[in-house]
């Protein structure tokens, strides 16, 4: 899978994704754009896109996109190492278009 991780979320969750290609939005030079303009880039490049933005899904029409999208709890680093171990296998089982909240 081909990850695109949101700019709020720590770097470290390029190095879990060791079966995939994660890269950050920093690396790609996405800083700063909107969420709108961030999916439209990611639609056609990525498979998933990786966030902390609980408010994505009243912003944006998701189902007009096949890039998937994973929520996470928060961009703490504790938090998201907690759920670590999901979070590997629902980015190995997730399906297209598909909206997922921790």
């Amino acid at each position: 899978m081909r990850i695109l991780i949101d700019e709020s979320l720590p770097r470290y969750l390029t190095s879990i994704f060791k079966d995939h290609s994660a890269e950050t939005g920093q690396e790609k030079g996405l800083s700063g754009i909107s969420n709108g303009d961030l999916l439209a880039f990611a639609e056609n490049k990525y498979d998933i896109f990786l966030s902390s933005d609980k408010n994505l899904k009243h912003q944006q029409n998701l189902h007009n996109y096949i890039l998937s999208i994973i929520i996470l709890p928060s961009n703490k680093l504790s938090d998201i190492k907690s759920i670590e171990t999901k979070l590997l296998i629902a980015v190995d089982k997730i399906l297209p278009n598909t909206y997922i909240e921790f």
